[in-house]
């Protein structure tokens, strides 16, 4: 665990333990106890590399609240859940007459260096290496991934009308088109130590990595992938 995890162990240990407070249980217990299942947690959940600079902030339980002294509580993420954006915090009593479990907000920032929009580019527009610029973001703020290098972005078209500021994201781009539907492409079929190729014709335009039907000439069809030379790649 690196130190700049600190802050966030920190963090989410005092907002378990003022949700403790009142016999739930020994304040010394209750924070190694928080403390392993975060380094846990976090070392599953982020590169040991990583460039990200992670923070939190923790919400508050409802206050109407009166939670059941406890022998030991018990921190998870409740499934689907992690730590990663706007999610929650499961505690649950393990020991204690009253079983009960109540989940605690918790919001996790993961601020990076990541490519932002200069000015608005239209739905449709290529984009090109003067259309960004590098800065730091939060790449948690949404759940699609962070385009972190211009070789994944340069040359891809907006899915959609994009605001200057905002950071590139891999649902905002496509692959740029390679044919019209109805064009002629070429279909390379491969096999175990062989491949042979014949002209087909496309029933919808087509992006390198895309998967398209083709009609051939002898009016079977097809599924293949997209290759960036328009060629369509079939296994058999």
């Amino acid at each position: 665990m690196t130190d700049r995890y600190l802050p966030l162990l920190r963090t989410v240990m005092a907002a378990v333990l003022s949700v403790a407070a009142g016999g739930v249980q020994a304040q010394a217990n209750l924070e190694q106890m928080t403390q392993r299942w975060l380094d846990d947690a976090l070392a599953r959940n982020m590169p040991t590399q990583s460039p990200l600079r992670m923070e939190v902030s923790v919400g508050a339980l409802d206050e109407r609240l009166r939670l059941a002294p406890c022998a030991r509580v018990e921190p998870y993420l409740p499934v689907g859940a992690r730590l990663w954006g706007r999610t929650r915090l499961g505690l649950r009593c393990q020991e204690g007459a009253v079983r009960w479990n109540v989940f605690l907000p918790v919001t996790v920032k993961a601020y990076g260096p990541a490519w932002v929009l200069t000015g608005d580019v239209t739905m449709g527009t290529a984009l090109t290496e003067a259309d960004a610029t590098q800065a730091e973001v939060d790449w948690a703020a949404e759940n699609t991934s962070i385009l972190a290098e211009p070789s994944l972005w340069v040359g891809q078209i907006a899915s959609r009308h994009l605001k200057a500021g905002q950071a590139l994201r891999q649902s905002m781009l496509r692959a740029p088109q390679v044919f019209q539907a109805g064009a002629l492409v070429r279909v390379v079929a491969q096999g175990q130590g062989y491949a042979v190729s014949a002209a087909g014709q496309a029933m919808s335009a087509g992006a390198a990595g895309q998967t398209v039907r083709i009609r051939m000439d002898n009016g079977k069809i097809v599924s293949g992938i997209v290759n960036d030379d328009g060629t369509i790649s079939v296994q058999l």
